[in-house]
């Protein structure tokens, strides 16, 4: 199976599955990741595991008539 990452992406689905199943502390999950306890945290927040879009969501050029 062939996995789209973004380039900087620091974890694998794989990785972030178990982050979300873990219940030890993030500081915990962080070492032993090699990521920092901010990236745990948002992983467990989430309800997926994949990469969501990096795409602008607005325009960030004034349109003229």
């Amino acid at each position: 199976m062939l996995i789209s990452l973004h380039k900087q992406a620091t974890t694998t689905p794989k990785v972030r599955a178990a982050i979300q199943a873990s219940t030890e502390p993030a500081w915990v999950v962080a070492e032993r990741y090699g990521i920092s306890e901010q990236t745990v945290w948002k992983w467990r927040k989430r309800d997926s595991v994949q990469d969501r879009s990096h795409t602008a969501r607005r325009l960030q050029t004034t349109l003229t008539p």
